[in-house]
């Protein structure tokens, strides 16, 4: 007897945590009736693969630790003979027993015979898939009420996983709640291409700094441009070498470093989206709402949520995309920006600030006007639909974008919901 070609531990402990075996006639190798109860509790410590386990074997019932291995030999390879913490399992669990005169300090259970050949080919198929998602072929089996559980998970895991980053920089920034919103507003204006430069530009820029020249809207401009990199060429419009003059000065005044100009991204980007027409906008929103984290999170509605983000940019901007190169009709940020800024940044910032403040209410109030905002589109989610998954709102399309990134594409199968689903089906 061999170990078969398609099982790994990790396949193994799933298929023993799940259940997923033939229950009947089950045998120690000595030839004793057992018959499991409980599994056991995943440890993701040192120490026995399960806890907690409850099983009988003949007309006893034991309770305690359990230990999993491909081969009954591996109990000596890993030297599990020599350390106490194995002393006290109530059973060992073996894919295959190729050892049988070994002794352990439990009952043996090998569980090669019990284990179908249908659900290591499923795996198999799953590890092996060049869709895109392993289970492209069969994810629109899933039942929705399934599907929504799961989504609603996968939101929770995004947003803590948001929030564990999202601490670390209110503790550098000494607790300044406005100074958060700004960094992460700044993230959000340069998304889905220019992100990184956008957070890299308020990095050199402090919120105090720029809200000192708020009733001078033009050193506003000046200091996001001057700081993005963006007023170093020559230009022949009069309001770019305006801006242009006026950073110089601040530049001095303030002893600012500018981020390289050849960081921003516009190739194969919709002009509305271009990083002139953001920071201009962005410029736009210190200008007209200074206390901006204070009005998100006071807001009574949705509704006045978007009414604070939707500002205009300054003139120039109504017939530009970039500086010297006029149109009839610029279109600034539309309603899809908006609300991708809205998802991605203000409503899990003040869920964020509701659980630092233990305010259940705004918690509360930011899943619920997630669910009233409409899906995102994009290319994931539109793969997704293909598929036959479709996002009905906002809280599915961040559920789906997180799992294609932290489990699709890293091929977690046996940690999602709908892989578990598949196999034991």
């Amino acid at each position: 007897m061999s170990v078969n070609p398609l099982l790994s531990e990790e396949l193994f402990q799933f298929i023993w945590q799940h259940r997923l075996y033939n229950h009947q006639a089950l045998k120690t190798t000595d030839g004793e009736a057992i018959t499991v109860l409980h599994p056991g509790i995943p440890n993701h410590q040192d120490g026995p693969d399960f806890t907690a386990a409850t099983i009988s074997v003949g007309a006893t019932r034991w309770s305690g630790n359990v230990e999993l291995h491909l081969c009954s030999s591996d109990w000596y390879r890993h030297a599990h003979h020599h350390d106490p913490r194995y002393a006290n399992i109530i059973l060992h669990v073996v894919f295959c027993h190729d050892k049988p005169g070994l002794l352990f300090p439990a009952p043996c259970l090998e569980l090669q015979q019990h284990i179908p050949k249908l659900l290591l080919q499923r795996y198999a198929a799953l590890k092996l898939s060049a869709g895109f998602v392993p289970c492209h072929s069969q994810v629109a089996r899933v039942s929705p009420l399934h599907w929504l559980s799961w989504q609603e998970r996968l939101l929770a895991e995004r947003w803590e996983h948001r929030m564990r980053r999202w601490t670390t920089l209110l503790q550098k920034n000494c607790n300044d709640w406005e100074e958060l919103c700004y960094h992460l507003l700044a993230e959000g204006f340069g998304q889905p291409h220019n992100s990184g430069p956008m957070l890299d530009v308020v990095k050199h820029l402090p919120l105090t700094l720029l809200l000192r020249y708020r009733h001078h809207p033009a050193m506003v401009e000046a200091l996001l441009f001057g700081q993005a990199g963006l007023l170093q060429a020559t230009f022949s419009d009069d309001w770019p070498n305006a801006l242009q003059r006026d950073y110089q000065w601040l530049k001095h005044k303030h002893n600012l470093i500018p981020v390289p100009a050849h960081s921003w991204k516009w190739l194969r980007i919709r002009p509305s989206a271009f990083p002139t027409v953001r920071l201009a906008t962005f410029a736009a929103l210190w200008i007209q709402r200074p206390r901006l984290f204070a009005a998100l999170t006071e807001a009574g509605s949705l509704e006045e949520i978007k009414q604070l983000l939707f500002v205009q940019p300054s003139p120039y901007w109504k017939t530009h995309y970039r500086f010297g190169l006029e149109v009839d009709n610029a279109h600034g940020m539309g309603t899809q920006a908006l609300n991708s800024i809205i998802i991605n940044v203000v409503l899990p910032l003040r869920y964020f600030y509701g659980k630092m403040k233990a305010s259940v209410y705004l918690q509360q109030q930011s899943l619920e006007w997630l669910g009233a905002m409409p899906a995102e589109e994009n290319r994931v989610l539109a793969r997704w639909k293909e598929a036959g998954v479709v996002a009905n709102n906002a809280v599915a399309s961040q559920g789906l974008l997180h799992l294609k990134k932290y489990y699709c594409d890293e091929l977690r199968c046996l940690h999602c919901m709908v892989g578990v689903k598949l196999l034991g089906r």
